[in-house]
């Protein structure tokens, strides 16, 4: 469920005061009063305890006070108005330690938003906006000036709405060279590749693989997984098989109707994911 995440908020003497848009965030959505509990995300990741001290409308101020260590524990209590996941279930059941990354190719900005939204709802650690060759080149210069900070606005309005302990980030965009470069930085390679793996969504099944197969030849201490998704018209044949050659990610073809950019995403990020946890 919700919770509300600190950013750049000073704790004193267990107090943090809480105005301009976070103060609408917790008075219009959350709904905030006096005597409430709620989840506060800490900026170490951690997730702890606080009630609702004062709510000044007139100076657009709320002031939470921090529960000591243990008292009014989140599960045990039912009167808190949000309910975070704790960070320490990454290694319980929320996502079982793995790390879960997306490579979207560069959408219309709209839709990649919602992708943002979506994907980080859903516990994704890092976005990568790839620079398609069938990605327009106004959406691609929309990441100039402040549509990063938009992003990260949205993705910390989506943590806070899920209630995902995974703090998020989304990269500058990158040709696909360079982001299979990111990825086999980063996708523990000194075992073979054994704990990791990357797929990429194909519209033919021209050579493609079976996710549940691939899955199981890496359940075995799986620690990375990524899932890459093309943008309006997919992804062209000579990224495939770039993808392909290098062995870093791996055709999957589902049975479906046509999806959406958006769609596409949301569903390879949960066939993913529910083929990994599942096992």
């Amino acid at each position: 469920m919700r919770q509300f995440i600190l950013s750049g908020q000073e704790i004193r003497n267990g107090l943090v005061s809480i105005d301009g848009n976070d103060y609408r965030y917790l008075r219009q959505v959350l709904r905030v009063r006096p005597g409430d509990m709620i989840s506060v995300r800490l900026e170490d990741g951690s997730l702890a305890n606080a009630t609702v001290a004062k709510v000044d409308d007139k100076k657009r101020c709320v002031l939470l006070q921090f529960c000591a260590a243990g008292e009014n524990s989140f599960g045990a209590d039912e009167g808190s108005i949000t309910r975070g996941v704790q960070a320490s279930a990454l290694n319980s059941g929320f996502s079982s330690g793995i790390e879960f990354w997306l490579f979207q190719f560069i959408t219309k900005p709209q839709k990649f938003e919602q992708i943002v939204r979506q994907a980080t709802e859903c516990g994704i650690s890092k976005i990568i906006p790839v620079k398609g060759e069938y990605s327009e080149k106004s959406s691609v210069l929309a990441f100039e000036g402040n549509k990063r900070e938009r992003l990260e606005r949205i993705i910390r309005e989506a943590r806070q709405q899920s209630g995902s302990p995974v703090s998020t980030e989304i990269l500058l965009p990158l040709g696909l060279e360079d982001a299979l470069s990111l990825w086999q930085k980063n996708d523990c390679q000194d075992d073979g590749g054994l704990s990791s793996l990357g797929i990429v969504l194909y519209e033919r099944t021209d050579e493609t693989e079976n996710l549940s197969a691939l899955v199981n030849r890496k359940k075995n201490g799986l620690k990375k997984a990524a899932v890459c998704v093309g943008c309006e018209g997919g992804i062209s044949p000579a990224e495939i098989e770039f993808l392909s050659e290098k062995g870093l990610f791996h055709r999957v073809h589902f049975a479906v109707n046509i999806l959406r950019a958006e769609t596409a995403a949301l569903y390879g990020i949960a066939a993913l994911q529910s083929a990994i946890l599942s096992e």
